[in-house]
Order: C-alpha cells, then structure tokens, then sequence
C-alpha cells in the first residue's frame, strides 16, 4: 500500500465545513463573519508521550484530545485540524483503530480532517487544530493566560493527578489494583477535552490554560503572562484527585499507600491531566456554577489571584508549604 492510498484509504473523507479539504497543496478555511481563527499544535512521540503497546484506538483518541484541549482554553469552538503522520510501516489493523479513535472524537466535536502528511519514520503523530472564537463590537472573546486580575478566584476542572498515577505504574514506580488502574490509564489514555466548558466560560473567565504538564508549572504561565501572584489552598485541590475521593477512599489509600507528600506532587505537579486552570471573578461564581452544569464538568474553587507576585501554598490549617513541586519540562 502507497502514501496516497494509505491517505485515501484510512484519511480521506469528503469536505464538510472546508472550502476546500484533502487533496489540493492547501486546504480552504473559511472563517464565520465576526469571528478569529484560533491555530494550536501539538506533537506525540512513542517512548515520551506514549508507550509504544498502547491502543492505536487511545492514541488516535489522544492526539486530538491534546489539541482541542488547547482549544478549550482559549474558548474557541473546533472547525477543522490537519495531521503529520510519520509510521515505521503501514500496518493495516492499526491504521484502521487509530483512524476509528480519531475519528470518532473528531466528529464528536464537530471537527473536520483538512490535511498534512504522511512519511516513513519512527511513529510520530502531529496535529494542528483550527477552531473559532467570536469578535463582538472589534473585541475577541478568546480566553488568554494574561486576563487574570487580583481578587479573581481560581478553579481546576474535572480531576487531577489520576494520570500521573498511572504513568508511575507503567514506569515500575508503584502498583494499583486493577479497577484503579484501568480508571487511572484512561485518563492517561483517553483524556476528556474540555471543550463544552471553555465554550460556556467565554465571557465569564478572565484567564485560562489548558492542564498538560502539571498545575504548579501551568499555573505559572498565567501568573508570569497576567503579572499577578496566587495562592493556592492545596488540600482543596487534593479533592480532585479521583483515585483518592472515590468511595472507598480509605481502602484505596491503604492499596496505593503513597505519603500526603506524595499526593500533593500528583494534584500539583502530575502532567497530562487536560483540565482547564482559570480564574473568574468572585462576582461570576453563580456563572461560573452554571457553566459547570450546562457543561456537565465539575469546577473546583482551589484559590485566589494576587496583587503581589509569586505563588503560595497554603494547607487546610492555613500554614505556608514549600513550593518546590516541578511540572514537566523536556529540556530540564
């Protein structure tokens, strides 16, 4: 089987929304009146972003998860994405599940398949996800990470940590019963975009970041680019650690038997989450709730923005803990 056949056959699709799809040099968008084209993309490479046993069907799934994940942020609906697909050979079963698990939350956004490129190589899966966001009165309603102002709350959505659980098991660091790991390897797997939520806090949050290498670090870019500081009361946050809140909380303690310590790293520095991190003002918390509901996403109140620079933790007693959790860097 051939480049063009693999595209054709495992790719193409006619174009919807596109001017102009698959098939050309280019691709056609044509943005709605009154509205801004949002452009993010991201890379997925076997033995640093997946494991290379993984599900073809979950990685299609993630590699668009991850962008629209960024689309979220920004409050931008999803329109179209293109994919550069490098493979070490063209493996028909696979290439039919991952083309299923792509597709599949793909049209459940409502996003279309434009174009890229594929090549022989190690596998290598890049996405460039195209979405719209409004222009009211010649002002843009994206969320941006420099809108956060003094006094304003901060909220995580859905769960934290969870991933980063699983991630330590598949490294040989820690040992899960199997019920918690199968949950805990599909939210390292199967990441949940927070599209719905991002669409319904235009207006309402003024700054977000989508959760992809951990709170402390992506929480830092909001600070850095709003110049403000925050504290974060950080056993609020150890409420959105999934495997621990469950019921039977106390039982999974025990099974999994990490330290307080430990758990924080997880909510505060854990990695591949996407979740949305924003803030709002105190004055949006009824808005806020409902954003929440009419999303069917659960937000978390896990702090406040200040007006001096920096970031504090505070404990459920209220006493200072050190901020040395590291997020994910990959020239660290």
């Amino acid at each position: 089987m051939g480049e063009f056949d693999l595209i054709a056959r495992y790719f193409k699709r006619p174009a919807r929304r596109a001017a102009l799809g698959i098939g050309d040099d280019c691709a056609l968008l044509q943005p709605a009146p009154g509205t801004q084209l949002a452009i993010s993309c991201d890379m997925l490479v076997q033995d640093r972003h997946f494991f290379a046993g993984v599900s073809p069907h979950s990685l299609g799934h993630k590699a668009l998860a991850v962008n629209l994940s960024d689309l979220a942020a920004c409050g931008a609906k999803p329109l179209a994405f293109t994919l550069a697909l490098a493979l070490p050979e063209a493996n028909e079963p696979w290439l039919a599940a991952f083309a299923q698990g792509l597709f599949e939350l793909a049209d459940a956004h409502d996003c279309e398949l434009i174009g890229g490129d594929t090549t022989a190589g190690p596998l290598n899966i890049c996405i460039t996800v195209f979405g719209e966001v409004p222009v009211v009165d010649g002002r843009s309603l994206a969320l941006l990470r420099s809108g956060a102002r003094a006094g304003d709350d901060l909220y995580v959505s859905g769960t934290l940590g969870d991933a980063r659980l699983a991630l330590n098991v598949q490294q040989g660091k820690l040992t899960l019963p199997a019920h918690l790991l199968t949950a805990a390897r599909e939210r390292l797997e199967r990441p949940t975009p927070r599209v719905g939520l991002g669409l319904a806090l235009r207006g309402i949050a003024s700054a977000a970041i989508d959760l992809s290498d951990g709170l402390m670090g992506d929480l830092g870019h909001i600070l850095e680019c709003s110049q403000i500081g925050a504290t974060v009361q950080v056993d609020r946050l150890l409420q959105c650690v999934a495997c621990r809140t469950k019921p039977g909380s106390a039982e999974i303690e025990t099974a999994i038997n990490l330290s307080e310590e430990q758990w924080r790293t997880l909510a505060l520095a854990g990695g591949d989450d996407y979740e949305l991190l924003f803030t709002a003002s105190p004055s949006q918390r009824a808005a806020v709730a409902h954003a929440a509901q009419t999303s069917r996403t659960p937000v978390h109140l896990v702090g406040q923005i200040n007006a001096s620079p920096g970031l504090r933790l505070l404990d459920a007693q209220g006493r200072a803990l050190p901020a040395h959790y590291a997020s994910f860097d990959h020239f660290a």
